[in-house]
């Protein structure tokens, strides 16, 4: 057991407490408000457990602002800048759910301006921050808690200007090697700064040098660990790793052994900037990814205009999708930060924190979920129209029509920077829609983009348990949509663009069942193509929250237990072993014991209102004596997905 894992529990109080990196990081976007008291709640402890809250307004050219609660609120120091530490209010307070956005300088809450706060908990095995006093004394070690292996450390005088003095481990101090965080400056000779030695899993070891250790100077250090596996369901993850990678052509892949969220990139061989990055601000899949640059104030860069695509996350690691000399050029040196994705298993969430549908005009403004999606399905429920499919990956501007085979289809409608839901740009005003939103979490939602090799191969996932449904797409191709779904076998096959019976191709899965950690795909262009980029979307059962399942039509009322409490918000339904629609019912049109509206999510076909299909039941649903052939002819069987 590791020293960070040891002084976890010893925190907790527990033997066996599970940590999750949703409790101790988050990247939070806000609109700045111009009011003292702009509270921001990420569920991040700061009051209790203590922190860094790093800031940066996205449109503006304006500092980053960092705040901790050692130095205490309104004390900011500039990433970007040399200065002294300022006594500005942008932090107001630290709560035990987050922090308050206070009003001084107006940089980072002013009123309709568009914010980023990146929010670290101190943890041991994640970050730590850290406060003392210079000596002058070369050799001076200062105590810290992250009780692993320090993969970053950055140490900025707060009394003074003075560099941020950075240290990485793979960078060799033995010969007073260094970084300036608030500089694009290659890696550079810095005497007497860390004393040619790296941090230790208990101290921070330093030179004489001014900018660290400057007798009667006062600092601040934050510490970021390395590779320690202490979180998790089972306490054997690591949620941040430390490491460097030589640039190379566009598709270099960086293992990670985990998919980030976050990741800051330093070339060290030659002068560039730091570019940082998240998924909520986007890292789109073939896009163009939003980048801010820690050492400099300017605003975004990406969704804000850049046409050159950048970096995207994958299941192991992340893709390096272009060359550009801050992050891949060929040959260069890099070191990176990276932070993995939330892993919190759904079993810890509500449904409604993992699923809700809406039904609402489509018009400009925000579309609310109550939490940060990864995909919607939306149709336009009067009138016939395309039924499109977004996800958080691919970004905004890509979507797939489910009643069509088309490769991606370009759109300008939409915004997935939002923390509880998404946002509808700017445009016409259109009628009524139905919005399905949903959230990745372990054992409920995976979303995986991948790339084709043309031979029978395993693709890996992160859901955690074996796919129960799964949804995959090639992004390139007209091509229809291939579905696995677990009560027929991996030798059969459905397609959601059809009304198609299910069909034995093991060129598809590769007549092999998903597993916990990877699902197969054969050699069909639609699933695996050379060199095509695929999206594919994976399901599971959660007890109470979701499930997948089959029935079996009797012509009369078939009860369907999932296993819930009070009833389904969400029923897709499709004959398997004959011809017939994905039918789908929300309970924001409404499941009652009367008339449903329903969709044909392979059509473009407006709603269907005057029928009863489907009755409530508070264990699942009900398939009615009056539903058609489709859903419910005597001895045939029909694959659904049903969430409470």
């Amino acid at each position: 057991m590791s020293i960070a894992r040891i002084m976890q529990q010893a925190a907790a109080g527990a033997g066996d407490a599970a940590t999750y990196v949703d409790d101790v990081f988050s990247t939070f976007l806000y609109e700045g408000t111009s009011a003292v008291g702009n509270v921001v709640t990420n569920g991040i402890d700061l009051s209790g457990e203590g922190g860094l809250v790093w800031l940066k307004s996205r449109g503006d050219a304006q500092s980053h602002g960092l705040f901790d609660t050692e130095r205490g609120a309104g004390k900011m120091l500039q990433s970007n800048a040399t200065a002294a530490e300022l006594s500005y209010t942008d932090v107001s307070s630290f709560n035990s759910d987050g922090f308050t956005a206070g009003f001084y300088t107006g940089w980072f809450n002013s009123s309709n301006y568009e914010q980023c706060s990146w929010t670290f908990r101190k943890q041991p095995g994640f970050f730590d921050v850290v406060t003392y006093t210079g000596n002058g004394t070369a050799g001076r070690t200062i105590s810290h808690n992250l009780g692993a292996e320090v993969g970053f450390a950055v140490v900025k005088r707060t009394d003074s200007a003075a560099h941020w003095e950075a240290q990485h481990r793979s960078i060799d101090l033995s010969s007073n090697k260094g970084l300036y965080l608030s500089t694009s400056g290659a890696l550079g000779t810095h005497n007497n700064v860390w004393n040619s030695t790296h941090a230790t899993s208990t101290h921070l070891v330093l030179g004489d040098h001014a900018d660290v250790n400057g007798v009667g100077g006062t600092y601040v250090a934050y510490l970021f660990a390395h590779d320690a596996q202490d979180f998790g369901e089972n306490s054997d993850e690591a949620i941040i790793k430390c490491g460097s990678y030589t640039g190379s052509s566009a598709g270099n892949e960086i293992n990670l052994g985990f998919e980030p969220q976050w990741i800051i990139i330093k070339r060290t061989n030659a002068a560039d900037d730091w570019v940082m990055y998240d998924v909520m601000r986007g890292m789109p899949v073939g896009g163009d990814s939003a980048e801010l640059n820690p050492n400099a104030s300017y605003a975004e860069n990406g969704y804000f205009g850049s046409s050159q695509p950048d970096i995207h996350p994958n299941p192991t690691g992340f893709t390096l999708q272009g060359t550009s000399s801050p992050y891949n050029s060929t040959g260069s040196t890099y070191i990176y930060i990276a932070i993995r994705r939330p892993h919190k298993p759904a079993s810890e969430f509500a449904a409604a924190d993992l699923f809700t549908p809406a039904s609402q005009n489509f018009q400009p403004g925000i579309i609310s979920a109550g939490f940060p999606i990864d995909l919607i399905w939306h149709a336009r429920q009067g009138t016939a129209n395309y039924k499109r499919l977004f996800d958080r990956l691919r970004g905004p501007t890509k979507g797939f029509y489910t009643d069509q085979n088309n490769a991606d289809v370009t759109h300008s409608l939409f915004g997935f920077d939002n923390m509880t839901g998404f946002e509808i740009l700017p445009g016409t005003t259109i009628d009524a829609w139905s919005w399905m939103m949903f959230r990745r979490a372990k054992g409920f939602l995976d979303i995986v983009p991948y790339t084709g090799t043309g031979s029978a191969t395993t693709v890996t996932h992160n859901l955690g348990v074996a796919p129960e449904m799964m949804i995959l797409k090639n992004r390139d191709d007209a091509s229809s949509f291939q579905v696995y779904h677990s009560a027929n076998s991996a030798d059969y096959h459905l397609e959601l663009n059809n009304t198609n019976a299910r069909n034995s191709n093991s060129a598809v899965f590769n007549s092999t069942a998903p597993t916990s950690s990877v699902f197969s795909v054969g050699t069909q262009n639609n699933v695996n193509g050379s060199g095509k980029n695929l999206m594919a979307y994976l399901f599971a059962s959660v007890s109470g929250i979701s499930k997948v399942g089959s029935y079996t039509g009797t012509g009369n009322d078939v009860n369907v237990n999932c296993g819930f409490s009070s009833g389904a918000r969400l029923v897709i339904v499709k004959r398997s072993d004959s011809t017939g629609g994905w039918y789908l019912w929300d309970s924001a049109r409404g499941i009652v014991a009367g008339n449903d509206s329903y969709y044909l999510m392979n059509t473009n076909a407006a709603q269907v209102t005057n029928t009863d299909y489907i009755d409530p039941l508070a264990s699942g649903f009900t398939i009615t004596s009056s539903a058609p052939a489709e859903l419910n002819a005597s001895g045939g069987t029909y694959v659904f997905l049903a969430i409470a």
